[in-house]
């Protein structure tokens, strides 16, 4: 793209704060009337031209003003936003809200995906934080019938598999608990790979059962398995840009089906918590957002446990502001989640 000099960098930004605000296309002597720009409207619809020419701006009408394109929003996120911060007065309310929960991870979830919702005023979500790889923590053997037996492996971050296996001969339980002690003892904080190397050291019914363990721990590695929480659906649907369409229904199934979601976390989704990643009318990979704007950000412990949180909402969004606010709910989470993970 041809570059763009300051004063068309400011007009630019003036009218996706315009249309943001009010979803309607913007005109040269409201920006020069409002802003108390000290050139005449004249001027502004010149370096409007220039700027839909570069693909930056386009008029929906001959006499209407002018609105943003996709290739606009995309570079007014990426060059023009500016840091923002939450008023101190959100900042307060919200750390109460949270200070005001549970120890209990669900409800941190549940709570951050309506404040997003509430703060941002679009669709949320959260998803509960999950090990980035499975960690060995604990092992029981449940002797139940005959040579059948009851595999229980806690991994670290409270996740729990059970499985059944067969024994090649009956077991006493007092025997079970001390092949479980010891695996637990030689196994606890070891990863899946470490896990499995593990398995020639121990007599064989330890061996058989070790080698079971990692093999339930590489498939706890291949499944996200977080919990998904949403809100502000009534926030999207009440968009002017949604009224009477399909768009917003078909960006929704974004929260009703978990392999979409998945799909757009897998690939969009910093693997470092932190970064806000900015998916705009889709990207060219998904029709079902083609009229909205997707922010997605990672949380958490890294090396412990993980999750995400988005906002789903019109590519005429308030992205100042809304970024800002999941900055600052993903930081009180990730705080939470390190002293239960790595506390």
């Amino acid at each position: 793209m041809k570059p763009i000099n300051e004063r068309q960098d400011t007009i630019l930004a003036l009218i996706l704060h315009e249309y943001i605000d009010t979803a309607r296309p913007v005109g040269s002597k409201r920006l020069v009337d409002k802003y108390s720009l000290e050139v005449s409207p004249a001027t502004v619809r010149n370096e409007m031209a220039v700027l839909t020419e570069a693909g930056l701006l386009r008029q929906p009408h001959t006499s209407a003003g002018r609105v943003p394109t996709e290739s606009g929003y995309r570079y007014f996120v990426r060059r023009l936003l500016g840091e923002a911060d939450l008023p101190p007065a959100e900042k307060r309310l919200i750390s109460h809200q949270f200070h005001q929960a549970t120890a209990d991870i669900d409800e941190w979830v549940q709570l951050a995906a309506s404040v997003l919702a509430q703060h941002s005023r679009v669709a949320s979500l959260a998803t509960t934080p999950c090990p980035e790889r499975a960690i060995f923590k604990h092992l029981e053997l449940i002797s139940t019938q005959g040579r059948q037996v009851l595999l229980i492996l806690v991994l670290q971050g409270g996740d729990v598999r059970q499985q059944m296996l067969v024994l090649a001969e009956a077991t006493d339980q007092t025997h079970l608990a001390e092949v479980a002690a010891q695996i637990t003892n030689v196994c606890l904080g070891k990863d899946t790979n470490k896990v499995a190397r593990q398995a020639e050291r121990f007599p064989t019914l330890a061996q058989e059962v070790t080698r079971l363990v990692a093999d339930v721990m590489a498939r706890a590695d291949a499944l996200w398995t977080g919990d998904i929480y949403s809100d502000g659906f009534i926030n999207m649907l009440s968009q002017p840009e949604f009224a009477d369409s399909p768009s917003a229904r078909h960006a929704l199934r974004v929260f009703e089906e978990r392999n979409f979601l998945e799909e757009v976390l897998a690939k969009v989704l910093s693997p470092t918590v932190g970064g806000i990643q900015v998916v705009i009318a889709g990207e060219g990979a998904w029709e079902e957002l083609k009229d909205c704007s997707m922010l997605l950000t990672r949380y958490g412990a890294p090396g412990f446990a993980t999750g995400a949180l988005g906002v789903l909402g019109p590519t005429r969004m308030a992205y100042g502001r809304t970024i800002s606010t999941m900055r600052y709910v993903a930081g009180l989470l990730s705080d939470l989640v390190i002293e239960t993970f790595a506390g």
